[in-house]
């Protein structure tokens, strides 16, 4: 088989089996899961997942754990991703640009993508006044910036929440049809 045609694999310096991934696939869902109840959901011992997830942890797979807020009862009502494409001048601090602008108030979390634009910036506001100000005092503004797109986030689904069954990385490395 050709790379192009082959199933995704691995890194050869990683080896994970089926409950690696089990225990992985748990963790994506619930990240605040206690050792305990990961042992429970995967019928093995607590001292077992406990050495996984360790070892997950000291391999570098597990980089950390994260909790999901729900921006509204906070207060933040209004969620977008907002496109930013620099100046090609601006180029060369790319790097620069999304430490800097992950550190602006009201920004989730910053992508740098491939595209037609450079960075998809996850944002949240307590109002559409709110958001158009800190798109155009923050992001337009800057002189790295050749353009922003905005788009309101109506709803955020989590993949891991929706799919059923222990095969979900396996599923996720599988050819596609």
């Amino acid at each position: 088989m050709s790379a192009g045609t082959a199933e995704a694999r691995l890194p050869t310096n990683l080896r994970l089996d089926a409950l690696d991934e089990k225990i992985l696939w748990e963790l994506i869902k619930d990240a605040q899961l206690s050792n305990a109840a990961l042992a429970a959901r995967l019928h093995v011992s607590p001292s077992t997942t406990h050495s996984r997830v360790r070892a997950l942890k000291d391999t570098g797979v597990i980089r950390s754990s994260h909790v999901e807020v729900d921006f509204e009862a906070l207060g933040l009502t209004v969620q977008s991703l907002v496109s930013v494409r620099l100046r090609a001048q601006a180029r060369p601090q790319v790097k620069n640009y999304a430490r800097q602008v992950s550190q602006l108030p009201n920004v989730v979390s910053v992508f740098f993508v491939g595209g037609n634009v450079d960075f998809l910036i996850h944002v949240a506001c307590t109002s559409t006044t709110q958001l158009r100000d800190f798109v155009a005092s923050h992001l337009s503004m800057d002189p790295a910036v050749a353009s922003t797109e905005t788009q309101i986030v109506f709803e955020h689904l989590i993949g891991a929440e929706h799919k059923k069954g222990d095969d979900g990385l396996t599923a996720m490395r599988r050819k596609l049809a």
